[in-house]
């Protein structure tokens, strides 16, 4: 059977290749995740929320609640719910913002932390032997695929 035409040159078939190499690595991160949720009964936005927490805290980025309505594309309302929820679970706080009392942030707690942590340790470990593989300028060229590519899928 004939390549599509957008396979026929070395290079199409080469971008193809990462593009479904991205997939595959897509589907991992989907099914790492749903063993996590299950493991920390969680709904996917509960942990969509938790991850955006620990990335952000990592940054050094405070974030408020309409950082997380925002980035997770819900209602304030549903903000509100989720936010209760993960309170009541013991993974976050609300606290006053550091330079705008009037305001509050979201702050993961240390038991969240040691918690996603613990869970996420083992593959986290796997995943940096992993790059042990390769070059620092391959690590270089990964990372900004990787940012490239986390750009193109977000909606701008």
């Amino acid at each position: 059977m004939d390549k599509p035409d957008f396979v026929r040159s070395e290079r199409a078939a080469l971008v193809l290749a990462a593009l479904e190499s991205v997939q595959v690595f897509s589907d991992s991160m989907d099914r790492m995740y749903a063993d996590l949720r299950g493991d920390m009964d969680m709904n996917m936005t509960d942990l969509a929320a938790i991850r955006m927490l620990v990335i952000r805290e990592r940054l050094g980025e405070v974030v408020k609640p309409h950082d997380i309505a925002e980035h997770l594309a819900i209602s304030t309302a549903s903000t509100t719910k989720l936010l209760d929820r993960l309170a009541a679970g013991g993974y976050l706080t609300r606290q006053p913002h550091p330079g705008d009392r009037r305001s509050r942030i979201v702050v993961l707690t240390d038991a969240a932390r040691v918690e996603f942590f613990r869970r996420f340790g083992a593959r986290l470990s796997a995943m940096r032997e992993a790059l042990n593989e390769y070059s620092d300028d391959e690590l270089r060229t990964i990372v900004r695929f990787l940012r490239d590519m986390g750009g193109a899928m977000v909606k701008s």
